[in-house]
């Protein structure tokens, strides 16, 4: 009896996805293990893999957005692996000239989103394997792409339309559900990160030689958001139906940027880590997410959210909530502004802050009084210990 393949639950609040790259096609025999799809949610894409050996049958096409539990193929475990041939001395010779190094399983995605012919890039890798970097490089270049069906240039040459990747949709899905149940609004401050850069600069020789990890920046922020969050406990919070949900730990999300969309690491009980486990959860997370390994566990269960909008420049902005968190802090670039202390004008680093947050479940006192509890940590951070 044919064995069904059916779309797995990767992370709660997911309930779908779409299948981008189907690895295998219909008829082909597949081994257990052996990757069958990629499945692109909003939040990270995963390969799922045939739990046992047959040949396959498929029921959707890619680029079809599925159901959790749905099935989206078959594999019939009675027939067996064909058997192989030797090949003829005709045959040979162009064994030679297909054989290339086995593509990783992030390379092979992207190749096979993108239609790329892997035999017609240089690899800069060992032995010169395909890297990720060839390849996104390559997805660049239209010369290197074999499928121009999907992009239509009007007749003058003015306009080009192009399918949107199946992650891009989701993420557009995601962020118009978001404005759609939440009733969002955006709290503003600012704070003066000289005593930041102080404490940073004098500390940054001896932290990095204890702990082997450098001390940025988002780090001292996550330690502010989490006194925050103690100080304004309805923000580390969500609603639920009729219910509000309070939670009693801090798992911070850390947005970043990768070549294929915006992931959301979370750094697990943030309250419990000191500033050298901080770093070193943020840049673990920063090479996962530009090799694509990323799993969906890293991704879900936040309680809330930072997004720095400054890495790009931004200097401010009103950033959107990552459903169902009530809060989203948003840092945003330090520029040089005249202000007054004392009386009198002086030139400090500033930085603007945003906290967007539901207003069904935190009210507007509340929401200031966290971003002035970020806004003195940040101004005042002898009491946030380096551990040094």
């Amino acid at each position: 009896m044919p064995i069904e393949v059916k779309i797995p639950a990767v992370g709660e609040s997911i309930e779908s996805g779409v299948v981008s790259v189907w690895h295998k096609k219909s008829g082909d025999f597949v081994n257990a293990g052996e990757p069958l799809f990629t499945l692109e949610t909003d939040k990270v894409s995963t390969e799922i893999v045939a739990e046992k050996a047959g040949v396959l049958e498929t029921n959707v096409p890619e680029g079809k957005e599925v159901k959790i539990g749905e099935v989206v193929a078959t594999i019939d475990d009675s027939k067996s692996a064909p058997t192989k041939q030797e090949p003829t001395a005709a045959d040979k010779p162009q064994e030679k000239a297909t054989t290339s190094a086995p593509l990783s399983p992030s390379v092979r995605r992207i190749v096979e989103e993108e239609k790329l012919q892997p035999e017609k890039i240089s690899g800069t890798g060992k032995d010169g394997r395909l890297t990720k970097g060839d390849v996104i490089e390559a997805a660049k270049a239209p010369a290197e792409k074999i499928d121009k069906v999907q992009d239509r240039q009007s007749e003058d040459g003015r306009v080009v339309r192009r399918k949107m990747s199946p992650l891009r949709r989701k993420i557009a899905q995601q962020l118009v559900m978001a404005q759609h149940t939440a009733a969002i609004l955006t709290t503003f401050n600012e704070c003066d990160m000289s005593a930041v850069q102080k404490l940073r600069a004098d500390s940054q020789e001896a932290f990095t030689k204890k702990h082997g990890v450098k001390l940025g920046f988002m780090s001292f922020f996550i330690k502010a958001t989490v006194e925050g969050l103690k100080t304004v406990l309805t923000l580390n919070g969500r609603i639920e139906d009729e219910d509000f949900v309070q939670n009693n730990f801090y798992d911070i999300g850390v947005a970043v940027g990768t070549e294929r969309g915006l992931v959301v690491p979370v750094i697990r009980d943030a309250d419990k880590k000191s500033f050298a486990d901080l770093e070193r959860d943020i840049a673990d997370y920063a090479v996962k997410a530009r090799e694509g390994k990323l799993k969906i566990e890293d991704l879900t269960g936040g309680t809330f959210t930072i997004s720095n909008g400054g890495v790009y420049g931004s200097l401010l902005s009103t950033p959107i909530l990552n459903p169902p968190q009530s809060g989203i802090l948003g840092m945003h670039k330090i520029m040089p502004r005249p202000i007054a202390i004392d009386g009198k004008i002086d030139i400090r680093p500033m930085m603007y802050l945003a906290l967007s947050y539901d207003h069904r479940a935190v009210d507007g006192k509340e929401a200031v009084t966290f971003l002035v509890k970020v806004k003195d940590c940040i101004e005042d951070p002898k009491n946030l210990s380096l551990d040094l």
